[in-house]
């Protein structure tokens, strides 16, 4: 009994492991040229709380920058209600050149984020696994640097987010709004 739960979870863990090498790392990733005003244009997810969340959801202003030891500094602000709420998150950089990791202070999830594919000047693709106590979720962002993106990139989101087995109804085009889109950089 105890060799057979052994085994199951091995392979589960393996699965894990395989499912995080599964998603890509933008190749010759520059770090720098990352840095700035982005624009969530969409946002696609497995979890409980975008299931809740969804109908509520807006676009957001997020401010990349580079800190001293070479990590990220993401700051977010985002319509909530009547107010702007700003989010930071200090994303460690790995031994890979594109992926990061994060863990949240609030709820000790733990964040894989890969830098997937950009080009720096119009749009990044952004696949996080996410794993907590209760379970492990995926989430995909399409970051602009406007606030519109043309179909072919909201198409590549759209599928590449079903390849990492979301459905379509895990999958939000955010709205645009002007509020909380002042200059913050």
């Amino acid at each position: 009994m105890q060799t057979t739960l052994l085994g199951i979870l091995g392979l589960a863990l393996l699965g894990t492991l395989h499912a995080q090498d599964s998603i890509p790392v933008q190749a010759d990733f520059q770090q720098d040229k990352l840095t700035g005003r982005w624009y969530s244009i969409g946002l696609a997810s497995n979890s409980n709380w975008f299931k809740e969340k969804r109908h509520l959801m807006k676009m957001c202003t997020t401010i990349i920058s580079t800190t001293a030891e070479g990590n990220l500094e993401v700051t977010s602000t985002y319509p909530k209600g009547d107010q702007c709420v700003t989010r930071n998150s200090l994303y460690t950089k790995t031994e890979q050149p594109g992926r990061f990791s994060y863990t949240s202070p609030r709820w000790g999830s733990k964040h894989n984020i890969h830098v997937v594919e950009t080009n720096y000047e119009e749009y990044a693709l952004v696949a996080t696994q996410i794993s907590k106590s209760t379970g492990s979720s995926t989430m995909v962002l399409l970051y602009s640097r406007t606030k519109e993106l043309s179909p072919k990139r909201l198409e590549m989101f759209t599928q590449f987010s079903r390849e990492q087995g979301l459905t379509d109804d895990e999958i939000l085009i955010l709205p645009q709004t002007d509020k909380c889109m002042a200059d913050a950089a």
